[in-house]
């Protein structure tokens, strides 16, 4: 009798059913399902995509450059002789890991920096929230181009500079949610029982503001993936030869009348991958925010 007990209990965890809750609602907005499997299809193609193709992104072939689509050469060549099929498929896998890393970066510090000045406000707020206000009056592409220009452009910094104009977004939404969770009933017993504030944050407030988190974090993907094209096709990002989506616009913005195939399939594929996660957010956002769910 007690194993029954304890079976039925397992399955019936408060994690499991809010897991259950949440594919069901997610189910129910079909374009959020769209976005989602088509994220997971580019994520595939960008994992395994440049292992399948047998050219060299880099290695130039004079006698047949600027060629147009064809059997041999599904998205035409550049002005360089090199493929473009195989050229896009290996720029997935750099802009989709430049939008993911500077992404999980991003949030990871903004939610740090939230949480703490939410929770203990004060003089920490204060310091802390001007100075978020003091990022968030550049717009982003323009701090990112600051700050490369003050590095280098390279990958690595890219992935920074777009992760440090990240974190104020972040910080401002973890903070208003801290501030709302922590002035619940249960929380000022957890004080009373002398619970640490380490064991409140880990336990108790964080998990109960994990949702826009992940719904923020779904839609700055795009925001990432649209900025790091950017800086790569004003050369501020991702150097020749590299196959960035972004170097790769920039490469056929003077063959825009002549082989206008060299910037159309990369700025397609920025389009899809944008596209993809913003459908996605907004269908996220749908399913873990209770006030649109109400029946």
């Amino acid at each position: 009798m007690k194993q029954t007990n304890i079976k039925a209990t397992k399955k019936d965890r408060p994690w499991k059913r809010s897991l259950k809750d949440f594919y069901k609602k997610l189910v129910k907005n079909k374009s959020a399902l769209i976005g989602g499997y088509l994220i997971i299809i580019l994520i595939i193609i960008a994992i395994v995509g440049p292992f399948l193709t047998t050219l060299d992104p880099a290695k130039p072939d004079y006698a047949i450059k600027l060629e147009e689509p064809s059997a041999d050469h599904w998205f035409g060549t550049d002005h360089h002789g090199r493929d473009i099929f195989t050229r896009v498929i290996h720029g997935l896998w750099i802009t989709m890991f430049i939008g993911f890393t500077a992404t999980i970066l991003g949030s990871i510090a903004g939610v740090i920096i939230g949480i703490v000045s939410g929770y203990y406000g004060g003089k920490i707020d204060a310091v802390i929230m001007r100075f978020m206000d003091i990022l968030l009056a550049f717009p982003g592409i323009l701090l990112a181009l600051a700050l490369i220009s003050i590095l280098e452009p390279s990958r690595s910094n890219v992935i920074y500079a777009i992760a440090i104009f990240a974190i104020p977004t972040f910080a401002r939404i973890v903070r208003g949610s801290t501030l709302a969770t922590k002035n619940l009933e249960y929380i000022d017993a957890m004080k009373a029982l002398g619970a640490s504030d380490l064991r409140i944050i880990s336990k108790h407030i964080f998990p109960n503001i994990l949702s826009p988190i992940i719904v923020q974090a779904s839609l700055f993907i795009a925001n990432a993936v649209i900025t790091a094209s950017g800086l790569s096709f004003l050369g501020m990002g991702e150097q020749p030869p590299s196959p960035e989506l972004g170097a790769l616009l920039s490469d056929g913005r003077d063959f825009m009348w002549d082989a206008g195939h060299i910037a159309l399939f990369p700025g397609l594929v920025i389009m899809l991958i944008v596209l993809a996660f913003n459908v996605f957010g907004d269908g996220l956002r749908d399913a873990l925010d209770p006030k649109m769910n109400k029946k």
